[in-house]
């Protein structure tokens, strides 16, 4: 049974070919304008809230919710149909709303100190299964407005190509989401940037790059050997010059392996030939891959290092580290199915 999420404007109205026009517009500003389930658009007669609830069951079913940082950061583990689970997660600051959102059950990319890789890939997700995670997101943040839509939960966004795109234009659209409040991140599928390119759609770019030289970024990103450094660059080349945007890159500081002198500028050489900003990110605990992040010195050094060398650099704020909701931490499944544990805060 598929989410009302997929179809268009038009082909709703296709749907409710008896209905009166106006209650087509009643319905399709309930779902995207107001983020409310069927049975909360009050605006339509009670007999078709219930016949489309009915006809659109949720994709999304709450399997956990946890809490941290005094509520501001939330994590859902949803299980889909097919008993496959996935993790969203809601960030509130003082200035925006952002949700994080998975585009995979799983992950099939790999990489060596993200817990989601470890876990291995199940399945890509629909369209209807992307935007309801988003729209969940908006009715529990309320009354503030979501602002932001990251795609940096569980997956890899651009080998589910045609969702991530169609979820992009959607939101967009149809949500009035714009290019700074929409972020794709990937780990650099460089054929997938490009073609991204071409799209024309409003959206930041980020880049996972972790290690400026192919022999230690192998190790942490295993397409790497597909797509390395060289041809990610080129990828990247093509997304400033077709799109006219500036890209980020996302470092994950690990003690020993990328905070070093050396590491420090392999990556402002490679970034200043981009122009692109650099998001450090303290590296986050997971059970399959026993290395330390940086320490806090370390990681304040390395920042203050990079911008000695000229390159445009922020420190990401770690945001629920302690329910496993933060950078990289998503999720400790094996398969995209985890042992759920009971609803707790900290």
């Amino acid at each position: 049974m598929s989410s009302a999420y997929e179809y268009t404007k038009e082909q709703l109205g296709e749907l409710l070919g008896d209905e009166p026009r106006y209650r087509v517009d009643q319905v399709w500003h309930g779902l995207w304008t107001e983020a409310h389930t069927f049975s909360e658009i009050t605006t339509i007669p009670k007999a078709l809230r219930t016949r489309l609830h009915e006809q659109f069951k949720p994709s999304l079913e709450v399997a956990n919710d946890v809490q941290s940082d005094r509520g501001a950061t939330r994590k859902w583990v949803f299980r889909l149909f097919d008993g496959a689970t996935i993790e969203t997660v809601l960030m509130s600051y003082e200035d925006r709303v952002t949700v994080c959102v998975s585009s995979q059950a799983g992950c099939g990319v790999g990489c060596t100190f993200c817990a989601t890789g470890q876990a291995g890939f199940t399945r890509h997700l629909t369209t209807g299964e992307v935007i309801e995670q988003v729209m969940f997101a908006a009715r529990e943040a309320a009354p503030r407005r979501l602002s932001n839509v990251v795609f940096m939960g569980m997956g890899e966004p651009l080998e589910n190509y045609r969702v991530t795109v169609d979820v992009v234009q959607r939101l967009h659209e149809y949500r009035g989401l714009s290019a700074r409040h929409l972020t794709v991140s990937t780990v650099g599928v460089a054929p997938a940037i490009e073609r991204l390119a071409k799209e024309g759609l409003p959206l930041t770019l980020a880049v996972s790059l972790h290690a400026a030289n192919n022999e230690t970024r192998s190790e942490l990103i295993p397409l790497n050997r597909r797509y390395p450094l060289e041809r990610l660059h080129l990828a990247c080349l093509n997304w400033i010059a077709t799109t006219s945007r500036r890209l980020s890159f996302e470092w994950a500081l690990i003690d020993g392996v990328n905070d070093t002198e050396l590491a420090m500028h392999e990556l402002a050489s490679y970034a200043q030939s981009l122009r692109a900003h650099v998001n450090l990110i303290p590296l986050n605990p997971t059970p399959g891959y026993l290395v330390l992040g940086s320490s806090a010195q370390r990681v304040h050094e390395f920042r203050d290092g990079l911008e000695a060398l000229g390159v445009n650099v922020t420190v990401r704020n770690t945001r629920g580290r302690s329910i496993d909701a933060a950078c990289g931490q998503l999720a400790s499944v094996t398969n995209a199915k985890r042992r759920l544990i009971p609803v707790r805060s900290a």
